[in-house]
């Protein structure tokens, strides 16, 4: 159970850590949470630490987001570094998205050392998730970019599409970031317009998902196929073709909301 809190403990307690080097998540390959290094680790290892960000209570322990060097030394027999993805699915949903608040978070401290305006060093406000500027009193929060994820459907079959990224043969549901101005549902219907060509209607919200590649709220929803020709945009996508709920291609891990809404709506028809 996570507790956020933005002002640290005044006296240390049993601290655990989520730790990164350089942009590299550590894990601890002896540990069940991989993600969470215990305080005595981080002393036994003699890190230099660079960046140090409270996060809140993890089953009420306090929790930092640490920064370390980049020539800090590994024990390579029981840390292993590499990107978020390495840790999904193989911990608990509540402890990847800490991690991935910690690293959220780490990118948006680091980017944020100076003021835009100004110049000024900017310092960390523990009163709110804020990076303050007292000279000319700029705020900055944290980065969230929004982002819509949809599902369309037409009857048993689902629309899927593999992006030009994509290890072969993923295929998953379509996804955009939302432009100044849109509301989240005007950005679904330019989305599947732009990637592969379809109208849709019947637009229903499922739910969301804080995505951390890097710094994405992804808001899940179905859309029913309204009319149009599958026409695959041919810089982002590969391929994109109707699938009958019965017989899919790989599709993402239901850690994903891609594979919850294809899941939901796979129980639905049964």
């Amino acid at each position: 159970m996570f507790r956020p809190e933005n002002k640290p403990p005044e006296s240390p307690g049993r601290e655990l850590h989520i730790v990164f080097q350089r942009d590299a998540l550590v894990s601890d390959m002896r540990s069940p949470e991989l993600c969470l290094i215990a305080q005595e680790q981080v002393q036994q290892g003699d890190w230099t630490v660079l960046r140090r960000h409270f996060l809140g209570y993890w089953h009420e322990q306090p929790c930092y987001a640490l920064e370390i060097d980049a020539v800090d030394q590994l024990d390579p027999m029981q840390f292993q570094t590499g990107n978020l993805y390495q840790i999904l699915g193989r911990v608990d949903e509540q402890l990847f998205a800490l991690a991935g608040r910690a690293s959220q978070l780490l990118d948006w401290e680091r980017d944020h050392r100076f003021c835009g305006r100004c110049g000024n060093e900017m310092q960390v406000d523990t009163d709110e998730r804020a990076m303050r500027c007292a000279p000319c009193s700029t705020i900055n929060y944290p980065r969230i970019a929004p982002c819509i994820i949809v599902l369309v459907t037409r009857g048993e079959e689902l629309l899927l599409a593999r992006n030009a990224n994509f290890p072969q043969p993923m295929y998953s549901t379509l996804a955009g970031f939302v432009e100044a101005g849109e509301t989240a549902e005007e950005t679904l219907i330019r989305e599947v317009r732009e990637e592969v060509g379809v109208e849709v209607c019947n637009l229903k919200y499922f739910q969301s998902q804080s995505w951390p590649f890097p710094n994405q709220l992804m808001l899940g929803y179905f859309a029913e196929y309204a009319g149009g020709d599958i026409v695959c945009d041919e810089i982002e996508i590969a391929d994109a073709r109707w699938f009958h709920y019965s017989d899919l291609p790989m599709t993402p891990p239901i850690s994903s909301i891609s594979g919850q809404l294809i899941q939901h709506y796979i129980k639905h028809l049964n």
